[in-house]
């Protein structure tokens, strides 16, 4: 395996059975601890690499996930957070000498105010749920990540997920107002509320997308819309991958702003139609899906300037949804992508990075050579709007070399992704996947001041170690002033 995980402590594990007891004092009916339990949390969805924890601990409530954190950092033991268990980065990827803390009893909607336009969630609650909750006042919850019906909000926030959508109505960090956040130490904090805009540092924002290293979610406020008096989605098939770029880059510099804008090569075409059937055509090199909501006249007349567009990029097929039923069938292909491509492959690494748009036929192509160079096939799915790339490479594990192999492969996409100005990632996060390669986008200074950060709200660096840092330092080490034990990470933020 090329991704080196953290050490274990022999000196935790020797004492395993204490901290087992311990915890069960804290948490009486929710500790696993035998080996067959502890096999279903070896992994997240970056799958490739494997390893049961130490324990994992199940809360019920904010004052049990205190309660643990505070007896873990008395007793210098890591914890590594959980939520659904979907991540594409290795983010919740336990270690042997840590508690993996899961956040799956943490299931209710709590509160709806259909008024303020907000809903007050746990972190186990899944995505689509909380759009099945309030569609029936004809509200929903924007950022729909294609494991809507299985990720978490809690990894949502983590990660700072976007979706087919986020397009014109933003990720993760654009429709959360606030947080519930428990810290190392088991102090509990409220950042933001249910203000848009709340005054002060904007510590929320970095809370969303710190993958588990700051402190753990316990109740989220979401924002929730209207829904759009109509919506309109659009089947438009190319000869070549480089026209379909060329007409996202001709879409948006017309200004218009699709609410989804969605491209998929060949490979992934044909693999979405098998498993779907959602009637997508099959002898076009490039599939846009694009879509377009508001009044039903605004509808028809960007349908029609989009039309106009890729008539002029020389669009082989062109298809616009005639009613709810169609409209959803073509999305049904491209949300069962990656369980298409897994139909097809024994195995498969989902890769994550952005770019400008302009740049995307160039990138697609340097794919095309990459492909050829370590023999190994790959199905592009994307979101193409806001050029956000989701390589999927395929390999089989059994062979020797291969995972090696899609690595690399991987990593040099990501390079990639960096030399024409974009970055390593979109929506997955860095976890233990993108890890080694930080240093390919920040320099030895960037990375110095974000781990100042994490020592800011642990310093002791327990909370899901061995992710995102390739080298981690000690605090003292980064120059940081001394802060005593209980404090918190700045004035700043209330006590709850």
């Amino acid at each position: 395996m090329s991704i080196q995980l953290p050490a274990i402590d022999p000196a935790i594990v020797a004492r395993r059975d204490r901290v087992i007891d311990a915890l069960r004092s804290l948490v009486p009916d929710g500790v696993l601890a035998d080996p067959v339990s502890l096999r279903a949390y070896e992994c997240d969805g970056f799958s490739a690499y494997r390893q049961p924890p130490l324990v994992v601990v199940l809360p019920e409530d904010t004052a049990q996930v205190a309660a643990v954190l505070r007896y873990c950092s008395a007793e210098g033991i890591k914890v590594v957070p959980r939520g659904s268990g979907t991540s594409l980065s290795g983010g919740a990827l336990p270690l042997g000498d840590a508690v993996l803390l899961g956040m799956s009893r943490f299931n209710r909607i709590l509160e709806v105010d259909y008024d303020a336009g907000v809903a007050v969630v746990q972190p186990g609650v899944t995505n689509l749920a909380v759009t099945r909750a309030v569609e029936h006042r004809g509200m929903y919850y924007a950022p729909d990540p294609s494991s809507q019906i299985a990720c978490s909000i809690g990894g949502n926030v983590a990660e700072n997920s976007g979706g087919v959508h986020c397009l014109k109505y933003g990720l993760t960090t654009n429709n959360v107002l606030g947080v519930e956040f428990v810290l190392m130490n088991g102090e509990v904090v409220r950042l933001g509320g249910r203000a848009l805009e709340p005054q002060g540092l904007d510590l929320l924002g970095v809370v969303v997308g710190s993958e588990g290293l700051l402190g753990v979610v316990t109740e989220v406020t979401v924002r929730l819309l209207p829904k759009p008096a109509a919506t309109q989605a659009m089947l438009i098939g190319f000869r070549s991958v480089e026209d379909a770029g060329q007409c996202v880059a001709d879409v948006i510099g017309a200004g218009i702003i699709p609410a989804g804008m969605e491209m998929m090569d060949a490979p992934a075409i044909r693999a979405a139609e098998e498993f779907v059937h959602a009637g997508y055509p099959l002898d076009v090199a490039a599939l846009l899906i694009v879509e377009v909501d508001g009044p039903p006249a605004e509808c028809e007349h960007l349908t029609g300037e989009i039309s106009a567009l890729a008539r002029a990029r020389g669009c082989a097929s062109l298809r616009v949804s005639r009613d709810e039923e169609e409209r959803l069938k073509f999305w049904a292909g491209r949300k069962a992508a990656f369980p298409a491509v897994g139909r097809i492959a024994a195995d498969y690494i989902c890769m994550d990075g952005t770019i400008p748009r302009r740049r995307l036929p160039e990138v697609l192509s340097r794919m095309t050579e990459l492909s050829r160079k370590y023999g190994l096939a790959v199905a592009n799915v994307f979101h193409a709007g806001d050029g956000n790339l989701h390589p999927l490479i395929l390999y089989d594990a059994a062979e020797s070399d291969q995972l090696e192999r899609a690595e690399q492969f991987g990593n040099d996409i990501l390079r990639a992704c960096v030399e024409v100005g974009g970055v390593l990632t979109g929506e997955h996060g860095v976890g233990i996947e993108k890890r080694d390669l930080m240093p390919v986008m920040f320099g030895e200074t960037d990375l110095a001041h974000q781990e100042r950060l994490k020592c800011a709200f642990d310093p002791a660096q327990l909370l899901n170690p061995g992710k995102v840092f390739p080298t981690l330092h000690r605090c003292a080490e980064l120059g940081r002033v001394h802060v005593h034990a209980g404090a918190l990470p700045h004035p700043d933020l209330p006590r709850f």
